[in-house]
């Protein structure tokens, strides 16, 4: 990261609300700082502490002669009627059991002006069991817009209304406010998801150097002052410069404790504030939060570089406009977003419909629109059937797997609530994330299938952000104080430039939340794929024993009657009934029909057999399996017509070695029965899942597969056969082409093969060899 300061003056702003009592204050404790007791408040009014029981004083500011006519010694334990008459105790009175107990400082009555005493507003809020009164000056003026305060409020809500997106909202709440305060800086402040804080939007003097744009670690807002702005409205402060004035006594003398602040409007400032304000050249500041949900969303900043006075209708106005402020901003989002949500909506539904109607999620991979079109995002990433399907820039397979592995292990990813992953940074995160920044800096994954392992991840490269702080985030001055070093507010805003790496644009709440949405939709897929599958699976299991049984049966019984008939027509033959030579060669085409019917039983039995014999799984050496099916068919080391090559020593499996002496035997006797070679060449080997993606990467082949393949230089088959050539008594030849034969032989090896749990496909070419391909489990031992 690199900085760049300029000659440009820039004014964060924060209310930092540390202690005033600022003896305990140090670098250990300053966050911790119990902001909302400071004993002390503001020296432009007078506050009073009354038991709710009786309205007895029990504490008074230090200032009550100036505002009151008599000092906090003769106020205690005194009742409040010596101070704002009989008739105003009454009212008090009357607040309490009618409003009840509450913690909005409320307006009740103006006391009138004594002498050199101005007129003073009385505001009371309750807390802690205790009444807490307010007194400050009314400044009114006369004026007209004195009592059309609240009509203001009402017409600059109908302008916020009118907003069309979020930042126009935002620079519409900073106008209003400026117009209805007439401060000289008004800013919406943001905060981001790290907790540091940009000016989103800005109104000024015309004079004044523009903040617009400029970013504020998160330290210039302490966590106290962020947690009284999820308590409180408002945050006025007319004097950054004033004196402060303790509280007599400092502790409520019926419980000993402090009094808490929170709500008043007096609240002495903290002295971090107070010089943070100095230090920029602020008099005067009015701070309002934006909540949404409960959360600190922003803050509505105000500036004013001269003392100002916010009397109680001026700040119940702004306090109105930001509750208004904060309902409404969730709805300006709303809406910004609706267009996006609505498109992405639409690409899910359609997304959902092709899968739902193909059947499987690879729709949502390989087709337009695509996962890709889902979210906005350069890749995406959907595991499903044992390996990966990938859209636009991914990491690579390798990547992808460790990634995964390590989502697992993040609690929030194996919840079965929300089970979401999302970051704008990975690399802060995950320790491999540095090495695919430029493709997975943002990542955003939902798992779908937890027994499956099934997710969908989309990711966002590194954008590189130039972030334009008010001075050096990273300095922490430090100042002496009594308690030793303390920290002291920032002193050079000028600007500084920081170069942002590994870094996504941010995922929002509503990308998240529609990812979990499509979840849901494919999960509905899933199931209902799942139940459907199971109910055809137990039917086709029914069904394909039912046939295995009746194939046994069929051909087992047939070939009875059929022997009886050969014996009858062989004994015809040595007869003397048979004399003339037709008669002779119809029941030698008899016999030979007899043969060929024979050979099709056994190939049908043996077939049957092969879906209901349960095999023998163990651990078997292929290259002995390999030997043993070429002395079955006549393939020998030495003096043979056929040469069999293989390139590498074969893995050793589990399996069933019979049967897969069987497939490989099938294999190497239609390699050497359909060639015109004089001397067929052979090659037998195998590729590993990693090699065969690689040579092949659009072929679904399972991690757990491997493949192997039989290689011949035969007459070749035409592409429009690959299919036919596995089926049962299908041949693409005449039949006593190429040595007769009744078909069987490769459907028994796709038979052989799927009862092991693999596959088998052919590639060929017309006069230039077969390859036929088939899928095992994964080697259990790897030859040397």
């Amino acid at each position: 990261m690199t900085g760049n300061p300029q000659d440009i003056s820039a004014l964060p702003w924060a209310d930092g609300l540390y202690s005033v009592k600022r003896y305990g204050l140090n670098l250990a404790n300053c966050d911790s700082e119990p902001v909302h007791t400071p004993g002390c408040i503001q020296a432009h009014g007078a506050l009073l502490v009354l038991r709710l029981t009786d309205l007895t004083i029990l504490q008074a500011s230090g200032n009550t002669a100036q505002y009151l006519g008599k000092p906090p010694e003769d106020l205690l334990g005194q009742h409040v009627s010596s101070v704002v008459g009989a008739s105003g105790a009454r009212r008090l009175q009357e607040f309490v059991q009618n409003e009840g107990v509450t913690s909005s400082n409320l307006y009740v009555f103006s006391l009138p002006g004594v002498a050199d005493t101005p007129a003073l507003d009385v505001c009371v809020h309750t807390t802690q069991g205790v009444l807490i009164a307010e007194f400050e000056s009314t400044g009114r003026t006369g004026k007209a817009t004195d009592n059309d305060i609240f009509s203001l409020v009402k017409a600059a809500i109908g302008r916020l209304q009118t907003a069309g997106s979020l930042l126009d909202f935002c620079q519409k709440v900073a106008r209003e406010v400026r117009g209805m305060t007439g401060l000289d800086r008004v800013m919406v402040y943001r905060f981001h998801a790290d907790q540091h804080g940009e000016v989103y939007a800005e109104n000024k003097r015309d004079d004044l150097p523009a903040w617009l744009g400029l970013h504020y670690p998160e330290s210039d807002i302490p966590q106290p002052a962020r947690e009284i702005f999820k308590r409180i409205w408002i945050r006025p402060l007319p004097d950054a410069t004033g004196p402060l004035v303790e509280m007599v006594p400092l502790a409520n003398p019926d419980t000993g404790q402090a009094l808490d602040m929170t709500h008043c409007a007096l609240r002495g400032a903290s002295i971090m504030y107070t010089e943070y304000l100095a230090n920029m050249g602020v008099a005067a500041s009015l701070t309002m939060p934006i909540l949404v949900d409960g959360e600190l969303w922003g803050l509505i900043a105000c500036h004013h570089y001269t003392s100002a006075y916010f009397p109680y209708q001026v700040r119940s106005a702004c306090e109105l406009l930001a509750q208004v402020t904060s309902l409404q901003l969730k709805s300006a989002q709303r809406n910004e977003q609706l267009s996006y949500r609505l498109q992405l909506d639409e690409v899910h539904q359609l997304l959902v419909r092709k899968a739902a109607m193909e059947g499987d999620l690879m729709a949502l991979s390989d087709s337009q629109p695509s996962l890709l079109d889902a979210m906005d995002a350069q890749g995406a990433a959907m595991y499903h059937r044992d390996r990966w399907w990938c859209a636009g820039r991914t990491p690579t397979e390798e990547q992808l797997n460790t990634l995964a592995d390590w989502l697992d292990q993040r609690p929030e990813f194996g919840s079965s609530v929300h089970p979401v992953f999302v970051t704008d940074a990975l690399a802060s995160l995950y320790p491999a994330g540095g090495e695919m920044a430029d493709v997975a800096s943002g990542v955003l994954a939902v798992r779908v299938s937890r027994l499956r392992k099934d997710r969908i991840l989309w990711f966002r490269p590194e954008t590189i952000q130039t972030v334009k702080w008010a001075g050096n985030p990273h300095d922490k001055p430090l100042v002496p104080g009594p308690n030793g070093q303390r920290l002291s507010p920032r002193r050079s805003f000028e600007l500084f430039v920081e170069s942002v790496k590994q870094r996504s644009h941010p995922w929002s709440s509503m990308e998240v939340e529609s990812a979990l949405r499509l979840r849901l939709l494919i999960m509905e897929i899933v199931v209902g794929r799942a139940e459907r599958l199971a109910r055809v699976n137990l039917d086709l299991t029914r069904s394909n024993e039912e046939l295995d049984a009746f194939a046994y049966v069929a051909s087992h019984d047939l070939k009875e009657p059929l022997r009886g008939i050969h014996r009858y027509a062989h004994l015809l033959l040595e007869s003397s009934v048979v004399e003339d030579t037709e008669n002779r060669k119809r029941v030698e085409s008899l016999m030979q029909l007899t043969e060929r019917m024979d050979s099709l039983l056994d190939s049908l039995l043996h077939f049957s057999r092969v879906g209901r014999t349960n095999l023998e799984l163990r651990a078997v050496n292929l290259n002995d399996v390999v030997a043993e099916a070429m002395e079955m068919v006549g393939v020998h080391s030495t003096g043979s017509m056929c040469t069999v090559d293989l390139p590498r020593l074969l893995p050793t499996v589990a399996c069933d070695r019979v049967r897969v002496r069987e497939i490989f035997s099938n294999l190497l006797s239609n390699a050497m029965k359909y060639t015109q070679q004089p001397c067929p060449r052979i090659e037998i080997g195998y590729r590993a899942p990693k090699e065969q993606l690689a040579l092949e990467p659009d072929k679904h082949i399972p991690t757990n597969q491997i493949v192997f393949y039989v290689r011949d230089d035969g007459i070749g088959i035409a592409q429009q056969h690959f299919d036919h050539v596995f089926r049962m008594f299908k041949r693409l030849h005449s039949r006593d082409a190429y040595g007769g034969g009744v078909g069987a032989g490769l459907s028994i090896v796709e038979k052989l093969v799927q009862r092991h749990g693999g596959t088998v496909w052919v590639e060929s070419n017309m006069g230039a060899g077969s390859t036929f391909y088939f899928t095992m489990p994964d080697a259990l031992e790897s030859p040397p």
